[in-house]
């Protein structure tokens, strides 16, 4: 039996990352993973996707050019040339991740790994390893509407949808989160006629209702329809494609597509890795439990990512992984903080987020201050074109310390980490408002809406 002081199932960002940090820190270190190195984020979700997103944005740049005075004439996307650029990039950073591997001196045993009981791995039900720490990394997979059987030809997971090397003629897109919204621009960017169907009452639902409204505007103005507070019934399969049934505001519909996109959510993967047997036990949403070192309910035994729940993001799966390392490299650590993470969609217009929006303060007993900048008011987004916009900041009353901030617009995305510290530290509204921002540039509307907050923004 291989004795390892550190075994790792699951290769997506809380587990490679975790592996790397292991050995750095110098544990002997086995990562276990049925597929490719890199996990969904690399191989099947966010490399992917931002690929073709930024070939969708390229598009949207060309198509406003004369705004800008710069006449392109023609021109025409190709979507098999940007799903090729698209494995390319993931290609590289495959063989990049394997590098590191090597380099760092983790070993690789391609298969699915399980638990055998406390200290105990198996690996394709033959090869058994001693492990003295163990780390459960096996990420989540799309939940499915009920009823509805995803083929990969007409009903569609986001992993179907990064797989296809063209784009669909029209498209129902099952949940307006961030994956449907991030479908729904980079599709009806190739000329896709898209309708975005959520049931609850806005796009993004965990974000804040104003950001979402002006997301939605957003949206209605390249045409992709926006159905909220709807609900899907039947899907029929035929010939053409498939007939999707609704029930919203606006009474029965029945929408024709070639495809639809089902996004609705993401479930822990939890079976087949030997729960049981360590005595691992499942939060009352099936995700594993963790404490506040991401220790499961077996001494020695570690989870992180998407597997222990929200927030379901890779870069805080990534912490996870840094953190678990670490503390069982016995460094003294805080508690793991999942509270403090930004959160990014990536459409156009981008929407970005930390920590409360207006309505969560107030609901957590918050009384609180709101400062807002828009867009319109920003020089660097004027001269860009880009006049869509809007920076949110939600403060404490009296201490006006930072409690949350949302932006949709041009760009956000690039704004997060300097809230992102502000809040970590505990800074208030008047510290970020009183930081001197190179002008012009899109970072003066976090600091224009940290002076509104305060009521002596000069320019909002």
């Amino acid at each position: 039996m291989d004795s390892y002081d550190f075994v790792v199932i699951g290769a997506g960002p809380a587990g490679y990352v975790a592996a790397v940090r292991a050995a750095q820190l110098g544990l002997r270190t086995a990562l276990i993973e049925r597929e490719r190195p890199g996990g969904v984020c690399l191989n099947w979700g966010c490399i992917p996707s931002k690929a073709l997103l930024q070939a969708a944005h390229t598009i949207h740049l060309l198509r406003d050019a004369p705004e800008l005075g710069v006449k392109i004439g023609s021109f025409e996307p190709d979507y098999p040339t940007a799903y090729a650029a698209s494995r390319k990039v993931v290609e590289r950073l495959v063989k990049g991740l394997e590098g590191v591997f090597r380099k760092n001196q983790v070993t690789v045993i391609p298969g699915g790994g399980r638990l055998a009981g406390p200290g105990r791995v198996v690996v394709n039900d033959k090869q058994e390893l001693d492990a003295a720490v163990v780390l459960l990394a096996t990420g989540a997979s799309p939940r499915m509407l009920p009823g509805v059987e995803v083929d990969g030809q007409v009903v569609l997971t986001a992993r179907h949808a990064l797989a296809r090397e063209t784009a669909p003629e029209s498209v129902v897109i099952v949940g307006g989160g961030a994956i449907g919204c991030e479908f729904a621009d980079i599709w009806s960017s190739f000329g896709a006629r898209v309708t975005v169907v959520e049931a609850l009452a806005q796009l993004l639902p965990n974000e804040d209702a104003e950001i979402a409204k002006q997301l939605e505007r957003g949206f209605q103005r390249r045409s992709i329809g926006v159905r909220t507070s709807t609900t899907v019934g039947k899907v029929e399969r035929h010939d053409g494609g498939v007939t999707v049934t609704l029930t919203g505001p606006q009474g029965g519909e029945r929408w024709e597509a070639e495809v639809v996109l089902v996004a609705i959510g993401m479930a822990a993967n939890t079976a087949g890795i030997g729960l049981e047997a360590a005595g691992v036990e499942l939060t009352e949403k099936g995700f594993i439990r963790v404490n506040e070192h991401l220790e499961t309910t077996c001494a020695d035994v570690f989870a992180a990512g998407d597997v222990i729940g929200p927030p379901l993001l890779a870069h805080v799966a990534s912490a996870g992984g840094v953190h678990v390392a670490e503390y069982a490299a016995g460094q003294e650590l805080p508690p793991f903080d999942r509270d403090n993470f930004p959160r990014a969609v990536y459409c156009s217009p981008e929407v970005a987020s930390v920590g409360l929006t207006e309505a969560e303060a107030i609901a957590a007993g918050h009384e609180v201050t709101v400062g807002r900048f828009p867009f319109l008011a920003n020089g660097r987004a004027l001269a860009a074109q880009q006049r869509d916009g809007l920076v949110k900041v939600v403060a404490e009353a009296g201490s006006g310390r930072l409690l949350g901030v949302s932006m949709v617009g041009w760009g956000v995305t690039e704004l997060l980490p300097e809230m992102v510290l502000a809040r970590r530290h505990g800074l208030t509204v008047a510290d970020v408002g009183r930081t001197v921002h190179a002008h012009p540039t899109l970072s003066e509307a976090v600091m224009e809406a940290s002076l509104n907050a305060l009521g002596v923004a000069v320019h909002g």
